[in-house]
């Protein structure tokens, strides 16, 4: 399984395969044509109030990893499309924040890669 993450403001590679902008809002000074993006799936972006909470913050990002797991087992249908279209080839899961490490997109591709349902 084929699970990667780049931010919006990364150049679009041809090996990024199937590219999925998982952010509620779309990154700032990015176009349509920039992105070149194959979907946007905002449902599976955490919610406002956990993005709020979180700021952020890498102190608490276990604790953001748990809450969001557990907000996304409202979307397991999506999930597995995801993991479905990861088998068959490279899937791209697209981000603007600029923490590379502390953030939904890690979450989710940790989520895809384990292929079991969020806890």
């Amino acid at each position: 399984m084929d699970v990667r993450i780049k931010r919006a403001y990364e150049p679009v590679e041809r090996s990024d395969g199937y590219r999925v902008l998982i952010d509620r809002l779309w990154p700032r000074g990015v176009s349509k044509k920039q992105a070149r993006l194959d979907e946007w799936a905002r449902e599976l972006a955490p919610s406002a109030e956990l993005r709020r909470w979180f700021g952020h913050d890498p102190a608490r990002f276990d604790e953001f990893r748990r809450r969001y797991s557990k907000e996304l087992t409202a979307h397991e249908d999506k999930l597995r499309e995801l993991r479905r279209r990861a088998r068959e080839g490279t899937l791209t899961l697209v981000h603007a924040a600029r923490d590379t490490e502390h953030n939904d997109a890690v979450v989710l591709a940790e989520l895809l890669r384990r292929g079991r349902r969020p806890s």
